[in-house]
């Protein structure tokens, strides 16, 4: 099986919502799955998987060996962090460092800030359309942080240039005092024992942690719908969906709770609510930020990374939490991380690879913004080489079997108890996940391990590929859908089409704004490098930012 030719497909499948989705979800868990699901394996490409053969072995983890093994926790100095904000074109959010020239110049505190956030959230709350952007806030301690952070300043010591600048963190992730829920109901009924690494070196470095952001279900699906927190929705237009499952990180940076929110990527989860949300996402390389104290859903496609405003916050965030952590063992496996030259402006002789169909398998608004910004990058000096990547419709069911057969062991322990409790969308995902198979999911590593070498193939000739986010805008949410869910599938894979490659491969991706639709919602584009090369990633969106004209948000509170 190693043909050349695009073999991706756009897919027609029924949309349920309502009562007609809570009798399938009966049906497919029931007496009646074993006449079903044959037919729903076919239409997702599982039973074509059954009927091929791979000569590769299987690739269980995407890990990029460096032949150098790390024994402690390490970060990038702080001697490399950025100086001074990006300066892009229009609309522009507020910075990680307008938050702390405020506080040295003393026209703020950090407790004039966090009661600014909180004000903001209950006001967001208590509209007509709330934004949902967050699953729990602790007033008291947040208040209690920026006390602390606040007498720092008093001090003249603060500890880094996050002393009292508020972050959010995706429900999925541990984080003191709060229990994770991982956008369950049942879930989460003690508070985590410890943070997570990357919350303990944002809260080593002073930032003020404002709460628990929103997501979809588990992370098992990529609209932000959540019946049990309520649907998060898109700042840009309120009407339509946020992107998940990061989706309450993305709402609360684009909203203007926060410059800064930290979301997790299994299948684009950082990337899509952050291409639909105007902003910066980065999922790095596997195993170059720390997993430790993640909720176990999706082991070997899993990332942790940040969601920002701009190019100059991501790479300050990552810069913080990336890196060797002891706790982490495959975090270990990693060159020691760096940003030198992260906001170096001239790409000349940059090789980009284009894979045209791939790229232009998208909506004719999105497709016709990333040509945009794909000739902006030519006129930077970058050379554009056609490219050809084989075997992304095997790409895509393989990490369909992987993420869902990952996430059903995940919730085993909870499952027989629970699983009626989960959302509607998120029983037919388990319930379709639950009657993979051993070899479906070996057949799916050894595709992992096409892949890679396909990637790698490329990454001789090129420095990255560059594709769309999205394969379309951010979907308005339907009257159908809400409050108990949907399944529109057809819209899942258009939404999936560009994400899931690097989650297989473990290699890192960005996504960058790239022009709006004529209704205002944001396109982004994405960048995908060879494994530990986020620089060069942060450099294509630090350099894009300055030629795309911004739009605000039509919601968005201004906490400065």
């Amino acid at each position: 099986m190693m043909a050349n030719q695009y073999d991706l497909k756009s897919v027609k499948l029924p949309y349920l919502a309502g009562g007609v989705l809570k009798l399938f979800a009966s049906l497919v868990e029931g007496a009646l799955k074993g006449a079903l699901i044959p037919t729903l394996f076919e239409s997702a490409g599982v039973t074509w998987l059954r009927k091929q053969h791979f000569d590769e072995a299987p690739t269980y983890a995407p890990i990029h060996y460096t032949g150098q093994l790390q024994k402690e926790a390490a970060t990038v100095p702080e001697a490399e962090f950025p100086t001074s904000p990006s300066q892009g074109k229009g609309f522009v959010f507020t910075s990680i460092h307008e938050y702390a020239n405020a506080y040295r110049a003393r026209t703020l505190t950090p407790e004039d800030v966090a009661k600014r956030v909180l004000e903001a959230i209950e006001q967001s709350e208590a509209s007509s359309q709330p934004l949902r952007a967050f699953i729990a806030v602790n007033r008291e301690d947040v208040l209690r942080q920026a006390k602390e952070s606040t007498q720092r300043f008093k001090d003249g010591k603060p500890l880094s240039i996050f002393d009292g600048v508020p972050v959010a963190v995706k429900d999925e992730i541990d984080m003191t005092p709060y229990p994770t829920t991982v956008g369950t109901s049942f879930l989460g009924k003690t508070p985590a024992r410890e943070d997570a690494t990357v919350v303990a070196r944002l809260r080593s470095a002073g930032a003020l942690l404002i709460g628990k952001t929103n997501m979809h279900e588990i992370g098992i699906n990529v609209t932000g719908l959540n019946p049990h927190h309520g649907t998060t929705r898109n700042p840009y237009n309120p009407a339509h969906f946020t992107g998940g499952s990061s989706s309450g990180s993305a709402t609360a940076v684009a909203a203007g709770f926060v410059p800064v929110a930290i979301g997790a990527d299994g299948g684009g989860s950082i990337r899509i609510p952050a291409g639909f949300c105007g902003l910066v996402g980065l999922k790095a390389t596997y195993g170059r930020v720390s997993e430790f104290g993640a909720f176990p859903l999706d082991w070997t496609v899993a990332h942790i990374g940040p969601i920002a405003g701009s190019a100059t916050d991501a790479a300050l965030t990552y810069a913080l939490i990336a890196g060797p952590d002891p706790k982490d063992d495959i975090s270990l496996h990693q060159p020691l991380p760096s940003i030198k030259g992260w906001d170096d402006t001239n790409l000349k002789g940059l090789r980009i690879g284009i894979y045209r169909e791939w790229f232009n398998h998208a909506d004719k608004e999105v497709v016709a913004a990333c040509e945009a910004m794909l000739k902006q990058f030519e006129a930077m000096g970058c050379e554009v080489k056609e490219i050809v990547i084989p075997n992304l419709e095997a790409n895509r069911i393989a990490h369909t079997v992987t993420i869902v057969s990952e996430m059903v062991q995940g919730m085993s322990q909870t499952y027989d108890e629970h699983h009626k409790e989960h959302g509607l969308d998120v029983r037919i995902n388990l319930a379709l996940g639950r009657q993979f198979s051993a070899d479906d999911y070996v057949k799916a590593q050894r595709i992992r391990t096409r892949m890679i070498a396909h990637f790698n193939k490329a990454f001789n000739d090129v420095d990255v590929i560059l594709t769309p986010t999205t394969a379309i805008a951010a979907p308005e949410i339907k009257k159908g859908a809400l409050p108990d869910g949907e399944s529109d599938l057809s819209v899942t894979v258009e939404i999936m089409r560009f994400a899931t490659a690097a989650n297989l491969t473990g290699l890192p991706a960005i996504t960058f704004p790239a022009g709006y639709t004529q209704k205002g919602l944001p396109i982004g584009m994405q960048a995908m490098g060879r494994a530990w090369d986020e620089v060069t990633l942060l450099r294509l969106a630090y350099a894009a930012e300055k030629v795309v004209e911004h739009k605000a948000p039509q919601v968005h509170f201004k906490v400065l």
